[in-house]
């Protein structure tokens, strides 16, 4: 009755019918009488309370320093006429560790529904032998714990493990929280989906994109506990299997509870787990993931391609309050996206985006073979590849003349070399003369190190620059001589002040990559060998 009669005394001071004052109706609405009153009464689905004192959490180094390599199992074979397996992958790995990657990332490896199975190119309608999308997750021969028989068995995945362990590379798996109508889920627990007025279950959607293949789930059900607790047990199974790393699926369509009370389980029951958020999606709900703990993220990078565009984005990331909280990852290209840029830019193109997304970011990533092998041709109309991988099986060739291994070889063993270039966070921009070139600089903790990059972000023409350095940026007085290792030609550049030029020809030097070393100190203070 109490409740009850302040309730009356707020409608009352809101909706009067002599109008009271507006600053009298606005004290009324954020008064502290209807404040509690709220409080007690709104429904309080998933609240808790947080009492202090907080903990600091460190994550293990490969949350801050990596390089990824996708590709689809499916297409490693080595014979164009079949389907690829996970034997075919683990005899692969020799080729990614040439390259000097550290994580393996696979597109879903679980056998695909029937039910609206995709076409080629994403047709509605597909064709007989047609292998569909393998986020189309679950069939007759099981759901996420299990292994597409094509690819392989238990057996053979632990062998990929074991192999990939000898290479130091990682395998991520991709966790793609949906289900095809064909999935073990849907028919034995159709109360885990979001349903239509009509009853049927209504396909996935993230606008513009439709997916008639793949059921949501509904994370807040009825039945949301027992939903949970089987979700959880999906990484709980691949854990007990060796993987360390999963790339989520579209996270920021699903719910933010799910993923906060997910994060803090495996944290706890496996602090070395992490995890990176397929968001593409506004700002703060990328940065919201971030905080509930998701360890990296996908970025806006891929539509970054001017000098002054890449350098706005690099100072939000890196000097706004978000850099407390959100790793970056930069990927060149995705199955999903293959950017304008990318497009039309050619071979050059390609190797800008290589450098700076190696550069810019300490975690980066690329999706292969498509990338080393300069496969740049759209949909027409569309950011994505045509004939793309998500829904045919491709053969590649690695020995092609013109493929970027090579060059992708160097730039990560640069990486691995240089601690300059292993954070992300220490950059600093330099001016120059030219918008067509970017100009930044990173420093190591204990300032042994520097690295210098100039790029010319134009992939078709040659630009020339003059540098305006700040010098104390690069540990140097403002007057000082240096000399300017580019560490990807192998040429050194004897510099003196503040005021340098670089000639970058989009076809044979599209960028310098500098270690920066002043004169008078010794090769043992301040060389890093590549």
């Amino acid at each position: 009755p109490a409740d009850a009669a302040a309730r009356m005394r707020a409608i009352r001071g809101l909706i009067d019918p002599e109008r009271p004052p507006l600053d009298q109706a606005v004290a009324v609405a954020t008064g502290e009488e209807l404040r509690l009153l709220m409080d007690a009464h709104l429904p309080q689905l998933h609240v808790v309370t947080l009492d202090p004192p907080l903990q600091i959490w460190a994550d293990r180094e490969k949350a801050g320093f990596s390089a990824w390599y996708e590709m689809f199992p499916r297409s490693a074979s080595p014979d164009p006429n079949r389907h690829g397996t996970l034997g075919d992958l683990t005899k692969r790995l020799p080729y990614v560790a040439s390259m000097g990657f550290d994580v393996l990332y696979l597109p879903p490896i679980h056998p695909i529904g029937r039910t609206k199975r995709k076409g080629r190119n994403n047709a509605i309608t597909c064709d007989p032998g047609d292998v569909g999308s393998p986020w189309a997750i679950g069939a007759a021969e099981g759901g996420h714990k299990s292994i597409h028989p094509d690819l392989g068995d238990e057996r053979d995945f632990a062998a990929l493990i074991k192999e990939a362990e000898r290479l130091d590379i990682e395998i991520a798996l991709d966790v793609a929280l949906q289900c095809s109508p064909d999935h073990p889920y849907v028919r034995e627990h159709p109360e885990w989906f979001r349903h239509r007025p009509d009853g049927s279950i209504q396909y996935a959607e993230n606008p513009p994109k439709k997916y008639e293949d793949i059921y949501p789930i509904d994370f807040e059900c009825q039945q949301w506990e027992a939903l949970w607790a089987e979700l959880r047990s999906i990484f709980d199974h691949w854990i007990e299997r060796g993987v360390r790393i999963f790339r989520v699926d579209n996270p920021h369509t699903k719910s933010f509870t799910f993923w906060e009370w997910l994060a803090a389980g495996l944290r706890r029951d496996h602090p070395d787990v992490l995890l990176l958020a397929e968001a593409f999606t506004r700002p703060k709900v990328m940065h919201r993931l971030a905080k509930i703990g998701f360890h990296q993220s996908y970025t806006y990078f891929t539509w970054r391609n001017d000098a002054w565009s890449l350098q706005q984005y690099m100072h939000e990331l890196t000097q706004q309050p978000p850099r407390e909280f959100f790793r970056p990852n930069f990927w060149s290209n995705t199955p999903d996206i293959l950017s304008e840029y990318v497009q039309h830019g050619g071979r050059s193109g390609s190797v800008i985006r290589l450098i700076l997304a190696a550069t810019l970011s300490a975690n980066y990533g690329i999706y292969g073979p498509p990338f080393e092998l300069v496969r740049t041709e759209p949909r027409p109309g569309k950011e994505e590849y045509i004939d793309n991988e998500k829904y045919e099986v491709h053969h590649w060739d690695l020995t092609e003349e013109h493929s970027l291994s090579d060059l992708i070889a160097l730039v990560n063993r640069i990486r691995r070399a240089n601690p300059a270039l292993q954070q992300t966070n220490n950059i600093t921009f330099h001016n120059c003369d030219n918008p067509a070139v970017l100009c930044f600089s990173k420093q190591s903790d204990d300032g042994v190190n520097t690295i210098l990059c100039a790029v010319n972000t134009d992939p078709h023409h040659t630009q020339w620059a003059n540098l305006d350095l700040n010098m104390p940026a690069l540990g140097l007085d403002w007057h000082d001589s240096f000399q300017a290792h580019d560490l990807l030609s192998g040429a050194r550049y004897a510099w003196q002040g503040q005021w340098n030029t670089v000639a970058l020809h989009p076809h044979s030097s599209p960028a310098h990559i500098l270690r920066v070393r002043r004169h008078g100190r010794t090769e043992h203070d301040f060389e890093y060998f590549v």
